[in-house]
């Protein structure tokens, strides 16, 4: 008589998935081979249970199961008896080590990750900009679609590994049985193969191109960040999924400006009588003009303070300001007139100044000024 899974796993069949799942857990610990040494019926019953559940753990077997019995349920040639070991190390250490602690999706694999540098200008990485950028990247092939199969043609399930791209290996050790998985030797760990490739592809699904894609710059970057474009890498062999494209952003220094996290500096430049006298200067900002009031007698290294004129904040709340030094520049050549008058200016003031030059250099640079 051929075994009854529902009554081996001692639940009914309209049990679900997750009643099936307590039950051979239980199950699994009263009979294993290392809780009983002594009891050879222990180890066959055991493997029932392994089998039974394997069987109905799995929706497609068991609506087979249900349907034409264990034989019409039985496993590929991939699986077997190895199914129930793995769940094992769930019943005894909360998960398969030679699984990543879950059966994970079988398929093709996901493709490269790829980096290129975006040059941006001062001003992109403040106000932030729409950048292009060519990369180039595995894309799907037109032929075959991504799929890797000549026209007209599909691809088969891998008869070795029954379609789960791994096979599985038990052996006995000290320990009792152990588990190994590795990739299927013939599908390369697909869970597929292709008897007729495409022409165009020779069987990869893809072929590389340039493609240009337009990045969206946030307004206040910084140089050296990355922005993250998902899913624009190189697609994945046979139709896998792609990879993500990483931009690392390289900013171009400004001619007036340096900036400081979220702020700005600058500086302007003024003479002696405009910074003893005061002035009014117009400074252009990154938004337009501004206004800059220098008062009589400012000092030089003076800094005026421009609030909200800095670099937009990341998080979207506010600006930074920016800060404008008064650079006082000090004339390195005088005409005649201005010494004069300099000099008159020391002996108002009472000051000490270097004697006026006489000997025949000064008078011939006198001479052609």
């Amino acid at each position: 008589m051929a075994a009854d899974y529902y009554a081996l796993l001692g639940v009914t069949p309209d049990a679900s998935s997750e009643e099936i799942k307590r039950s051979y857990r239980r199950l699994a610990r009263q009979l294993h081979p290392d809780a009983n040494p002594d009891d050879p019926a222990a180890e066959a019953r055991f493997k029932e249970v392994a089998l039974a559940y394997e069987t109905l753990s799995d929706p497609e077997r068991r609506r087979r199961y249900d349907m034409f019995g264990p034989e019409g349920a039985a496993a590929g040639p991939a699986e077997g008896f190895g199914g129930g070991i793995g769940d094992l190390f769930d019943a005894f250490f909360g998960g398969d080590p030679f699984r990543g602690g879950g059966r994970g999706p079988t398929g093709p694999p996901r493709g490269a990750d790829l980096e290129i540098i975006a040059d941006l200008t001062f001003e992109q990485a403040v106000f932030g900009a729409e950048v292009p950028v060519t990369v180039r990247a595995a894309v799907p092939c037109d032929t075959c679609e991504a799929s890797g199969c000549a026209p007209g043609t599909y691809p088969s399930s891998c008869p070795t590994c029954g379609g789960s791209g791994q096979v599985r290996r038990v052996r006995q050790s000290i320990l009792g049985q152990m588990v190994t998985a590795g990739p299927c030797g013939q599908c390369g760990g697909y869970g597929t193969y292709i008897e007729r490739p495409c022409p165009t592809c020779r069987g990869e699904g893809r072929h590389v191109a340039e493609r240009t894609y337009t990045v969206e710059i946030p307004a206040g970057v910084n140089g050296g960040q990355t922005v993250r474009l998902q899913g624009r890498g190189s697609i994945g062999p046979r139709g896998g999924p792609p990879g993500d494209l990483y931009v690392h952003l390289r900013v171009r220094p400004h001619e007036r400006f340096v900036r400081e996290g979220d702020d700005l500096r600058a500086a302007v430049h003024v003479s002696f009588p405009q910074a003893a006298l005061g002035t009014r200067l117009e400074l252009e900002t990154l938004d337009g003009p501004e206004e800059i009031v220098i008062a009589a007698g400012t000092q030089n290294g003076t800094v005026h303070a421009l609030a909200g004129l800095g670099v937009p904040r990341l998080n979207g709340r506010g600006r930074g300001d920016l800060y404008v030094e008064v650079v006082v520049d000090v004339p390195t050549s005088l005409s005649r007139e201005e010494d004069e008058l300099l000099r008159q200016l020391a002996e108002l003031q009472g000051v000490t100044v270097e004697a006026p030059d006489s000997g025949l250099m000064s008078k011939l640079r006198s001479a052609f000024k």
